[in-house]
């Protein structure tokens, strides 16, 4: 393989033999296009020679778009700032661009590693959050809402503290798994428009010595141009440098979808345990054989992918948590170690939701007849007749039927309940309807 890089690179491979682990691709790409538009506002600008800053410009779109993706081999434990990244992309587009560009008076003009660096993290970050994370959660929202849609009438045991509760239908509780999804989405586009706000410019304390006063505006510009993808100028550039607290921000929202998707996973799998001795409310699509001893098993497989994808994302929070925390005085230093967490967590939260949406819970079967009987025998349905024979009496009605074994509807007639009574208050899909007065239980998923 030829090798584009310089010096800088050459030492930091030396340096950092660590993980055999790369610095995410779309973090490279990102530090391609800055560098384009940078060469482009420098030019324009009147700081770089228009000719070689085409040239410049040009090599850094190749970045941009993927190619050369050999000559970037620095590991991501590497030091805090990005300092070896940014100088391997340097000298790659320098080696590319021709003998009389150097990767710091031309390549690198107008930046630090200290702004350039966060700045690509921010917009890769950005990026999958709006491209990929965002619609892959949408999927998967959509879907539980299609099947709180086709069980919206089948009446259920509810239960709380593992324990039988009061009826519901098996349509509120997918529709409450489908909310729950779209809240996750909420939060973490709530957080987008402050990871939007970008330290370019700042160059490398935050005063942005040594750059043009037009320069990060019109970077900015430009990647709203070229790529879609709006930034913003920080409300304070000290604080921009300082802190990648916007960062940390949509970690946490990430593991707030984490536990969201675990709750659902762990509900999902408890609901289809059996077949026979188990809850056995519904089926999931049989994938894969689940034993290589027992015949015929069925394992919850996604869901137990779900569980520990999210395990994963809440363990990279962890760490992007004590990341952010070590920003010492004008620079925070662990930003390719946040960098490789947030975007790994984004990357394994989409593609889980896709996998798990069309391969999982499209295919789940409600089990009509089992559904019936447990929200027929729940003794929580006593709950109904509080209002009119009391809570002491119904309390006995309950100790009565589980103590003989009677149905609840048997234990009633022997406090002498009216059969009318009876038929009316203890109808399962009556009571799973509590208070409501529409059909519809469960919001509407995101567009």
């Amino acid at each position: 393989m030829v090798e584009y890089w310089g010096n800088e690179t050459r030492k930091a491979i030396e340096n950092f033999p660590i993980s055999g682990e790369r610095v995410p691709a779309s973090v490279i790409r990102w530090l391609g296009r800055i560098k384009s538009a940078a060469a482009t506002a420098n030019a324009e600008l009147g700081v770089l020679d228009a000719e070689l800053a085409a040239r410049v410009a040009t090599a850094a779109d190749e970045i941009g778009a993927g190619e050369h993706a050999d000559q970037f081999p620095i590991d991501i434990f590497q030091t805090g700032s990005g300092t070896s990244t940014n100088m391997n992309v340097n000298e790659v587009i320098a080696h590319l661009a021709g003998d009389d560009v150097h990767p710091n008076d031309h390549v690198n003009l107008g930046q630090s590693s200290n702004d350039v660096f966060p700045t690509a993290v921010h917009l890769a970050a950005l990026d999958m959050a709006t491209t990929t994370l965002a619609p892959a959660l949408r999927s998967l929202e959509r879907s539980l809402a299609g099947k709180a849609a086709e069980f919206a009438d089948l009446a259920k045991a509810g239960r709380t503290h593992l324990m039988d509760a009061v009826p519901i239908t098996l349509g509120e509780e997918f529709g409450a798994f489908a909310h729950q999804v779209g809240l996750g989405i909420d939060r973490v586009e709530s957080c987008l428009q402050r990871v939007a706000a970008v330290p370019l410019g700042g160059t490398a304390v935050g005063n942005g010595l040594n750059t043009h006063p037009d320069f990060a505006r019109r970077v900015r510009e430009l990647i709203a141009e070229r790529t879609g993808v709006e930034v913003v100028e920080p409300g304070d550039r000290f604080e921009a440098q300082a802190s990648r607290d916007s960062l940390v921000e949509l970690s946490g929202a990430l593991k707030v979808v984490a536990v969201s998707l675990t709750k659902i996973a762990n509900d999902i799998a408890l609901l289809a345990s059996g077949p026979r001795a188990g809850l056995g409310e519904i089926t999931l699509p049989a994938l894969q054989k689940g034993s290589s001893i027992m015949p015929g098993k069925v394992n919850p497989v996604l869901a137990e992918v779900v569980l520990q994808v999210a395990a994963q994302v809440i363990g990279n929070d962890t760490a992007i948590t004590i990341g952010g925390m070590q920003g010492n005085f004008q620079l925070n230093v662990r930003i390719p170690l946040i960098a490789r967490n947030l975007l790994g967590s984004m990357e394994i939260l989409a593609s889980t939701s896709i996998v798990f949406a069309e391969n999982c819970v499209a295919g789940i079967v409600a089990n009509h007849d089992r559904l019936a009987w447990l929200a027929d025998h729940t003794l929580a349905s006593a709950t109904a007749l509080n209002p009119i024979v009391g809570y002491d009496v119904a309390g006995a009605i309950v100790q009565l039927a589980d103590r003989d074994g009677l149905s609840l509807r048997d234990a009633a007639r022997t406090f002498d309940v009216d059969e009318e009574v009876i038929a009316d208050v203890l109808d399962a899909r009556k009571i799973a309807r509590g208070n409501r007065v529409d059909d519809n239980g469960y919001g509407a998923p995101h567009d």
